[in-house]
């Protein structure tokens, strides 16, 4: 008797449009993104919530550009922006029910971007009714990008050189890992707690930007991420880049991450599901009523 292969998932986007939704983030980041960077006034940086949490007119015309360029490619998706949703916040709830969603930060790391810091980057996501299956982190400094799809791997394209497929780190004891965690999206009454197990690891640090992070795992330089504030723009292809590079990723109440979390939920990443399992009890304290 011939033992049957499972059926290989097939990829949600063909190769030509994987290229088509590349070189429309490498435009707009030419044409909307870079020719901004380290030119702004401290007038053209407006808050949102408060000081720490700002836009700038980069996000904004990025946003629309993207946005633009998506519904040439893909008439009947859902498009949802940051910065529309800051506007439009009934957008969100579409995700769950959409059998073809986009997910958009024009300028993820938009403090960093504000400040002349080079450490920003473009974030997309594809959401099939909730679920991501595709993603995409891309560093408008270098002009790489990270894709993820699901069913395949996570892969690192550079011009001119053969894209990379990637591997998370190998974990290690709780000691020696290193990882990225961000207090300040923690509630008030959590945030000493948190800080408290801070001193549990090698090191751990945030680079204000959930792209970098998210690149950084997937490339095996850090072991864990922990994400509060949970966002689809920010969290959705970041996940799914991690989980194709071989992480383990959930929720950190165990169940599957979706775009459609609750903001107040936790997002975690680890090298391995032993190594999540660990973090998880270690992280307990912070689903406690």
């Amino acid at each position: 008797m011939t033992d049957h292969l499972p059926m290989p998932i097939p990829a949600p986007l063909t190769r030509a449009q994987r290229t088509s939704i590349v070189n429309l983030i490498r435009r707009t980041a030419k044409a909307e993104i870079l020719p901004r960077f380290q030119t702004l006034s401290k007038h053209d940086i407006d808050q949102k919530t408060g000081p720490q949490d700002v836009v700038t007119e980069a996000d904004r015309a990025s946003e629309r550009m993207i946005a633009r360029g998506l519904l040439g490619l893909f008439p009947n998706a859902l498009i949802v922006g940051e910065e529309d949703v800051a506007e439009n916040p009934e957008i969100v709830n579409k995700i769950a029910d959409a059998e073809m969603a986009f997910t958009i930060d024009p300028v993820d790391g938009t403090w960093n971007f504000a400040h002349g810091m080079p450490l920003f980057g473009v974030i997309l996501s594809m959401t099939r009714f909730g679920t991501p299956v595709f993603g995409l982190l891309y560093d408008p400094i270098m002009d790489d990008v990270i894709i993820a799809e699901e069913g395949g791997t996570a892969q690192l394209i550079r011009p001119r050189r053969a894209a990379q497929h990637l591997s998370v780190s190998d974990g290690g004891e709780i000691k020696d890992l290193t990882g990225f965690v961000g207090l300040h999206h923690l509630p008030e009454a959590k945030k000493a707690a948190q800080a408290a197990t801070l001193p549990l690891f090698a090191r751990v640090n945030t680079l204000r930007c959930a792209c970098h992070e998210f690149r950084m795992m997937a490339q095996g330089h850090v072991d864990f991420i922990l994400s509060a504030g949970l966002t689809p723009w920010d969290h959705a292809a970041g996940a799914l880049a991690v989980q194709q590079a071989g992480g383990h990723v959930a929720l950190l109440d165990g169940s599957a991450y979706r775009a459609d979390a609750k903001r107040s939920q936790y997002l975690l990443c680890a090298a391995n599901k032993d190594l999540w399992d660990k973090l998880a009890e270690i992280y307990a304290f912070l689903l406690e009523e």
